[in-house]
């Protein structure tokens, strides 16, 4: 009769190795999390830029398209979980990093992210702020309607936000 201990069983159900080891030098880790990290993010920042503030099925589909196409460059037939959870840390370092530098210098926040787009002026509609995001009159009224202004007449400024709101300076 074979007896098997607790721990030898436990080798045969996991390969402990595969699961914590490293397979590709730290370092080739850390550029590729760094590369695809920047990669993104100038995507995102700087090409995409903001919307309307709302979550469609279309940006859903981007991420997750983006996601599955970075998967495999990114992580490099990654079977680790440690190279796995180094690569996740390595991502969520730069985007920390960055939310500091941009705190900790203002005039960096200005390269990093848009200013404030206007839409509104005494009133009247700027078409080309909308044309800009792609915003349409019908997307506008529906933020002002949700600040509870009725009327494009009775808005001194609307400003489209850097993260997809819409502020809103009434007419006194």
């Amino acid at each position: 009769m074979l007896q098997l201990s607790v721990s030898h069983l436990w080798e045969r159900i996991m390969d402990w190795d595969i699961l914590w080891g490293l397979h590709q030098p730290i370092g080739e880790t850390l550029l590729r999390g760094s590369f695809i990290y920047w990669m993104l993010f100038l995507i995102f920042r700087l090409i995409l830029r903001r919307d309307s503030g709302s979550v469609n099925i279309s940006d859903v589909l981007l991420v997750v398209i983006l996601s599955e196409a970075i998967q495999q460059p990114m992580a490099g037939e990654i079977e680790s979980l440690l190279e796995g959870l180094l690569l996740v840390g390595t991502l969520v370092f730069w985007n920390v990093l960055l939310d500091w530098f941009c705190y900790r210098f203002p005039a960096l926040q200005r390269y990093l992210e848009p200013p404030p787009l206007l839409l509104i002026r005494d009133g009247r509609v700027i078409r080309e702020g909308l044309r800009r995001e792609m915003i349409t009159l019908a997307d506008l009224h529906s933020k002002l309607r949700e600040q509870g202004i009725d009327d494009i007449a009775k808005v001194k400024r609307a400003y489209m936000e850097p993260n997809g709101n819409v502020s809103v300076i009434p007419k006194e």
